[in-house]
């Protein structure tokens, strides 16, 4: 799962109760954030196998502390501790944790089994991975659909209100498929080279920034302000 991980940031967004969208997606991808660089660091380890699933050659086979569900758990209440800490409302943090803890679920949804809910033991996932008929309508919809309740609890703020989301929105799809389709290695790759969570961690960023033009050019919905990220 790539882009359907910001669904849930894109559908709590939007209102003035709710954290800013750019933090979302920060709590989005948060679990990735620290596992492409611990992956870096060599504390977590991935390889490219070609043929691993149908849909990519990633092959998840040392993930303990950031794709375990207590692990994604853990990573939930960090992220909710510094919303507390940055004066933050609970309603907040325990809304961006949701986000958070959304992560491990939606990857349980694709991935070939190498989840696991103590960081130990019995590797989960359903593997739609390999069933792209079904994973990519699956990814692609959540997202558009999330999109499109966004866009409907916000205004533009004049023509960049409405350049920024379809450039969000440009972006999201333009990953995916370059995520999907990009040119996959023959032989097996491990370690990956640091190009990898690299190139991950630039796309989160960039996501990110973009996320952050939208809330800034388009004005939530209705409803009294209160403290948020």
């Amino acid at each position: 799962m790539f882009v359907g991980h910001y669904a849930p940031a894109l559908a709590l967004a939007g209102t003035r109760r709710g954290p800013r969208l750019a933090a979302l997606f920060v709590a989005a991808q948060f679990v990735d954030l620290f596992f492409f660089a611990f992956v870096l660091l060599g504390v977590e380890r991935m390889r490219e196998v070609p043929g691993h699933t149908a849909m990519n050659a990633m092959d998840l086979y040392h993930m303990p502390w950031t794709h375990s569900l207590i692990g994604t758990l853990g990573f939930a209440a960090l992220f909710a501790l510094v919303v507390r800490l940055r004066r933050g409302t609970w309603q907040v943090a325990m809304l961006g944790a949701t986000v958070v803890a959304s992560h491990w679920l939606l990857d349980w949804l694709v991935h070939a089994p190498d989840l696991t809910l103590l960081g130990v033991g019995r590797r989960l996932g359903l593997a739609l991975w390999n069933r792209p008929a079904v994973a990519m309508p699956l990814e692609l919809g959540i997202t558009a659909l999330a999109l499109v309740l966004f866009a409907s609890r916000t205004r533009a703020r004049g023509v960049m209100g409405h350049v920024s989301l379809a450039a969000l929105a440009t972006a999201l799809l333009a990953f995916q498929l370059v995520n999907w389709f990009a040119p996959q290695p023959a032989i097996v790759v491990d370690p990956v080279p640091a190009s990898v969570p690299l190139t991950a961690l630039l796309a989160y960023a960039i996501l990110t920034a973009l996320a952050r033009w939208v809330q800034a050019t388009r004005t939530p919905g209705a409803g009294p302000a209160v403290s948020s990220l």
